[in-house]
């Protein structure tokens, strides 16, 4: 039983990647047909040993080292604040008064706009990319937090107080688990955003990163570099995402969700 269903989920993985690997070959195709220049686009395999060649070289290692360390530190910072302002702002009135106008008028907000700002105050190294990533993730994390908490069942937690229950119990053992699907898909917003905001902040200050390698290469007009950025960060996202499905499966695997995640 266990054999057929590890064969089973291993089908459907590969099925999965039957729209990836269909693409990679119409890319191939039509940039040997003719249409376009190698300039243009140049064919996915010289894309894939311009890879192999960064990789080797070891400049993909330090590029993607950087990226990841710059989203993943903006996205930790993002979530933790986040949680605690959106728990802040459902329990006190007066927190929930002065931040609701701030994220309302705030969250629409091309937050790439304060880039500008952010290099003048805090120049032009790590601090302000990691700036700019918590930024921009802490939104989608506050509104998830506070739209699972708001949507917590009133009878759940009136059943918890006649039981005794105290504030904090009734926070770490109640609300929060209640609220950890929305949370968990807050956050699952909130990654790949960090990752995208810190490609952008990379590419507009400039230096290692995989966005700062991508304007390096456009700058010498190499087409190669270029498009091998673009393959490297969609990997990267995808490798990111996955991941958070992961945590997400292992943190509700008590929750209805899991069951029914299981039943397909």
């Amino acid at each position: 039983m266990a054999r057929v269903k590890r064969s089973l989920l291993l089908r459907a993985s590969l099925l999965r990647l039957v729209p990836v690997v269909a693409l990679g070959l119409a890319w191939e195709a039509f940039a040997r047909s003719g249409a376009v220049t190698p300039f243009m686009l140049p064919r996915l395999s010289d894309v894939l040993a311009r890879i192999a060649a960064d990789a080797e070289s070891g400049d993909l290692l330090v590029n993607t080292g950087l990226t990841l360390y710059r989203a993943l530190a903006g996205f930790l910072i993002a979530a933790a604040g986040g949680i605690a302002l959106g728990f802040a702002m459902v329990k006190s009135r007066l927190v929930h008064w002065f931040f609701d106008p701030l994220i309302s008028v705030g969250f629409p907000m091309p937050k790439i706009a304060f880039l500008p700002i952010v290099i003048l105050w805090l120049g032009f190294f790590d601090t302000p990319k990691i700036a700019m990533v918590v930024f921009d993730a802490i939104f989608p994390v506050v509104t998830a937090t506070i739209a699972g908490l708001n949507g917590i069942e009133r009878e759940l937690i009136w059943s918890a107080r006649n039981m005794g229950a105290g504030e904090r119990a009734l926070m770490w053992q109640v609300m929060l688990p209640a609220a950890l699907p929305q949370i968990l898909t807050g956050l699952q917003v909130a990654l790949p955003l960090a990752l995208i905001v810190a490609v952008v902040a990379e590419m507009a200050m400039g230096g290692y990163g995989l966005g700062g390698a991508m304007m390096t290469a456009s700058r010498f007009a190499d087409s190669r570099g270029v498009f091998a950025g673009i393959v490297e960060i969609g990997v990267v996202g995808f490798c990111l995402v996955k991941v958070m499905g992961l945590v997400r499966a292992r943190l509700l695997a008590w929750h209805p969700e899991a069951e029914a995640r299981g039943a397909e």
